[in-house]
Formats: C-alpha cells, structure tokens, sequence
C-alpha cells in the first residue's frame, strides 16, 4: 500500500471506529430531561405512560400526596435496582474503545461486547417498563386518561415540526 492510500485507509478505518464507539456511547446515555443517569426522575421506559415528565405530569392530573411518594418510590427502587448498570456500562465501553484500538480488530470480541451492552439495554429498559405500570396502577383511570391525552397531543406537535 502506498502512503496515501495508508493514511485514508487509517482515516477511514479510525472514523468508522469513533462512529461505531460514539454511536454505541450515545445510545446508552440517558437523554434530553432524564437526570441522575438511568432511571433518573422523570425517566420512563420508551413509549412510558409519563413520557420523562413525571412531576410536570402528576401536576396536570392533580396527584395525590399519597399517590407522589408511591410513585416516587417506585422509580426510586427502579433506580437503585440499575444503579449497579452504571459502571458495567462503562466498562462495556471501555471494553469497546480497547477493541477499536487495537492493533487487529476482533470482530468477534467487538460484536460479544455489543450483545452484552444490548443485553444490559434490554434489561435496564424492561426494569424501568415494570416501573411504569406500578405507576401507573398507582393512578385512577382518569389521570391515566388525561395523560394519555397530553402524550398524543405532544406527539402531534412533534410530528408537525418534522420535515415532511
């Protein structure tokens, strides 16, 4: 190979890397309104009935004090259950960066560590699913109702806004 075609191939090569990495790193880092990393307050699994705007939500539906502190608590256990997903997390993704920056790139190694960081994926997500329909139950069919009926016109607004 010629210098050249060495050096794109390198650029190449490091590009892909960093895309894959920063794709997967991005992937498990809670989003926009969620805190305190998975299952912060205000986090839902995707598609949850509160949609990350837990306190803002049970504001709306005129929650009880008692109906707060059962549903606090809820994500509160669903939180410390995950608190040790945090660093097995990191270091997936350490795991990850070693393996792009290695010398020989082990597909094989690469796409294990991918199954585990989806494997923990799949359970922090099925974990915080379970803790929205406790608090959901928590609530009268009313309030979920009412919920329901935020969610789809806040999905609506957001469909609106997307190029089409």
């Amino acid at each position: 190979m010629t210098t050249s075609r060495t050096h794109s191939f390198f650029r190449i090569a490091l590009v892909t890397a960093a895309v894959a990495f920063g794709g997967v790193a991005a992937h498990a880092q809670p989003g926009p309104g969620h805190r305190g990393g998975p299952g912060g307050p205000g986090m839902m699994a995707a598609g949850g009935l509160f949609g990350g705007h837990l306190e803002h939500m049970l504001d709306v539906v005129n929650a009880t004090d008692a109906q707060r502190t059962q549903i606090e608590n809820i994500f509160k256990a669903a939180r410390q259950d995950l608190s040790g997903q945090r660093d097995a997390g990191r270091k997936l993704h350490e795991q990850l960066a070693t393996l792009y920056t290695a010398t020989n790139i082990d597909a094989a190694a690469i796409e294990a560590v991918r199954v585990q960081m989806s494997a923990q994926h799949e359970a922090a997500s099925k974990r915080m699913s379970q803790a929205s329909i406790d608090a959901a139950r928590v609530l009268t069919p009313e309030q979920r109702a009412k919920i329901a009926e935020i969610m789809k016109k806040r999905q609506a607004r957001m469909a609106a806004r997307q190029p089409g």
